[in-house]
């Protein structure tokens, strides 16, 4: 999964196929614990496919580029919504926060793409109807 604007020889890759997840990291330390599991937390009312947990995130050095990529079901969408409406989410202190994301319709994918770590460890695919970039539910 490349990540725009580096080169894929720095990106370090890892995939958790049966939660449908992949995440792209390009950080001066990447290390062995680093990785994907399924998060035993509850998901947000609007999920679209169940928490994954980013293993070893604090221990990441020096972060330029985190590509988070979940793939959703679209039929867990609510009536009448838009399938664009798809964002990464990260539980963080005040609930699940969308991150700014890409919808890949044909796939059932949404990426986010940040320059840092995430504000929490644990990611979902969720349904934001906000404008404004607000909460998931």
């Amino acid at each position: 999964m490349a990540i725009p604007g580096y080169d894929s020889s720095n990106v370090a890759e890892f995939t958790l196929e049966h939660a449908g997840a992949r995440v792209a990291v390009v950080a001066g330390v990447v290390p062995d614990e680093f990785g994907l599991e399924k998060s035993g937390r509850e998901p947000p009312v609007d999920a679209l496919a169940d928490p994954v947990e980013l293993v070893g995130l604090e221990e990441l050095k020096a972060v330029e580029a985190v590509r988070i990529a979940l793939v959703y079901d679209p039929s867990k969408l609510p009536p009448g919504a838009s399938p664009t409406d798809v964002a990464v989410a990260v539980d963080g202190e005040d609930g699940w926060d969308p991150l700014e994301s890409t919808v890949d319709l044909e796939e059932t994918t949404v990426t986010a793409t940040l320059n840092d770590r995430p504000p929490g460890s644990t990611v979902v695919a969720g349904y934001d109807d906000s404008d404004d970039g607000g909460e998931v539910q």
